[in-house]
């Protein structure tokens, strides 16, 4: 079994969520005995958006602000086949997006 390098891109907008799955992920890299690189944090971005209160229009000009922050994590595994078959079986949350892409 040759092994390679396979990059997990996780996304998601609940931060326990993400980390759930990352520890997952990490200890199935532990049971097989593979090397792990990772979870590394990458920018979080923030989505903010101004809206004025008064539906009309009359009134002061006071605004809420609301923001939505989606939060990113990346993990390297360099794994044979019975590791990726093993990380595919995990229950991911319908808030987290996993993207795998195996790499030389």
């Amino acid at each position: 079994m040759a092994t390679q390098k396979a990059r997990i891109r996780l996304t998601a907008l609940d931060i326990k969520e993400i980390d759930a799955v990352c520890q997952k992920i990490k200890d199935i890299a532990k049971e097989t005995g593979v090397s792990i690189k990772g979870p590394i944090p990458l920018p979080t971005k923030q989505m903010t958006l101004g809206l004025r209160k008064s539906p009309c229009g009359n009134g002061s000009a006071t605004y809420e602000h609301w923001t939505m922050r989606i939060h990113k994590r990346l993990i390297d595994v360099y794994a044979d086949d019975r590791t990726m078959r093993a990380v595919m079986r995990i229950k991911i949350p319908d808030q987290v997006t996993v993207e795998i892409e195996l790499l030389k």
